[in-house]
């Protein structure tokens, strides 16, 4: 076997250069909550490939599935044949959807592709063409998706032209609303963030894309690669109010958000509010590439055929892993542990973190639902701590934790670490993952 020094050098001289990428470890395997490297070595990992591998990194259920799956049928090209795992996952999804009128669907491989054909299908079934995105979403990075994105200028900058007819709305992100600067800095006004939010929703409307010509608004139900940000229940009733009053499709981007990740299926659903169309990726299948999207079917019905489709649309060993990975999340009630893991997790962060950071006049914003968690580090000390170390404080306890053999991710431009692990993270496991966080975090503070 190659050693982990000679594969890396390839990867550096060969890989695209434009592929960011947060280590140059080398892993040959995986199982559960750990990544291993070719010598060996274990890291406990709190990516999971960005919320993608949700059941774990090859949970043997899945795993088996695939297997006997690729023995079958491995491509069974959507526009010319139904196949027997595309039409059983339709069953497994449809009574987890957030409502009963969400039961046709179209799936495809990646998060950006379900994006777009949620796009596709708004523009035909409203047979309008603006679309309204909010400050600080992330949707993709294919050329119509990264002009739906807000969150970073990398993800489109030097692309142009992007994709016309896109308006960019606030989205209630408390913290950082200039409704705070009116304000005391230890006083979080959720209810002025929302009514500003709204009212620049409803001056949208007026001043920049009127309701005849926008086809839908697109909202993460978590924002993601923006920090991790959930929006209050209220906001959400209101712009689905909004949408409903000006004939406005609602997409709920659940890309990362979905299958269990927040304790419920969905996490729109801790809004009571149903999407006319939502957009499903990542945790869908424990790794398998697939995603999709489900809406009304008089929605659906309005494209005509051929204008949806894809060469690997719903491919039969990913419908498989994902018939796998629900049946994985029943049998073993990985709600229920997301919400109990997603409680202690809160927990020592507000009692052992929080504290430590008030030492060095630093706050730390604790955010998030279930086991998508947002840390993000702010207040008077924060600028005298990112001189002194020279990075932001969020990149020098993720560079520790490293260190310390656990892989953590930062988000946004704003100074935050995000806790994504595996959905059937164990007790032991998140003690652990909360340990060497926190004392990453003791290290670089001294």
């Amino acid at each position: 076997m190659a050693s982990s020094n000679a594969l890396r050098t390839l990867g550096l001289q060969h890989i695209a250069r434009g592929v960011g990428r947060s280590t140059n470890l080398v892993i040959s395997k995986a199982s559960g909550s750990y990544v291993y490297t070719v010598e060996g070595k274990k890291y406990l990992d709190l990516t999971t490939g960005i919320g993608v591998t949700s059941t774990g990194h090859c949970h043997p259920k899945v795993v088996k599935a695939a297997q006997e799956q690729v023995g079958k049928l491995v491509h069974g090209q959507v526009n010319l044949f139904f196949h027997e795992p595309m039409v059983k996952l339709i069953e497994k999804l449809k009574p987890i959807m957030p409502s009963k009128q969400l039961d046709t669907f179209f799936f495809w491989n990646s998060g950006a592709e379900a994006v777009e054909a949620a796009i596709k299908l708004a523009r035909h079934a409203t047979g309008k063409h603006n679309i309204i995105v909010m400050q600080g979403s992330y949707h993709g990075r294919t050329v119509g998706t990264m002009s739906l994105t807000t969150s970073k200028t990398i993800y489109s900058a030097g692309f142009g032209p992007l994709m016309p007819g896109v308006y960019v709305t606030p989205f209630p992100y408390t913290l950082h609303s200039p409704t705070q600067k009116a304000v005391p800095q230890d006083t979080l006004r959720h209810d002025l963030c929302i009514e500003y939010a709204i009212e620049q929703l409803e001056l949208l409307l007026k001043q920049q894309t009127a309701p005849s010509d926008t086809a839908a608004l697109i909202m993460e139900s978590v924002l993601g690669e923006g920090g991790y940000v959930v929006p209050p229940k209220e906001y959400v009733q209101r712009v689905r109010e909004i949408c409903d009053k000006h004939g406005i499709l609602l997409i709920a981007d659940e890309v990362q958000s979905g299958f269990g990740r927040t304790g419920k299926y969905f996490a729109i659903q801790h809004a009571d509010v149903v999407p006319d169309i939502m957009v499903m990726a990542k945790g869908i299948a424990s790794g398998f590439p697939i995603s999709g999207i489900v809406s009304r079917k008089e929605l659906m019905d309005k494209q005509p055929p051929g204008s949806m489709g894809g060469t690997y649309s719903g491919n039969a060993v990913s419908c498989a892993a994902a018939i796998a990975t629900l049946e994985v999340m029943e049998e073993e009630n990985l709600l229920k542990n997301v919400q109990e893991r997603s409680k202690e997790i809160f927990s020592r962060l507000n009692n052992e973190l929080v504290p430590l950071l008030q030492q060095h006049d630093i706050k730390v914003d604790v955010r998030g639902l279930g086991l998508m968690i947002g840390v993000e580090f702010y207040g008077n000390g924060l600028a005298g701590l990112q001189k002194k170390l020279n990075s932001k404080v969020s990149d020098a306890v993720a560079g520790q934790c490293y260190q310390n053999d656990m892989l953590v991710l930062t988000t946004s431009v704003y100074d935050t670490i995000r806790l994504i692990p595996a959905l059937n993270i164990t007790k032991e496991e998140s003690a652990i993952a909360l340990d060497t966080l926190i004392k990453s975090a003791k290290e670089v503070l001294n």
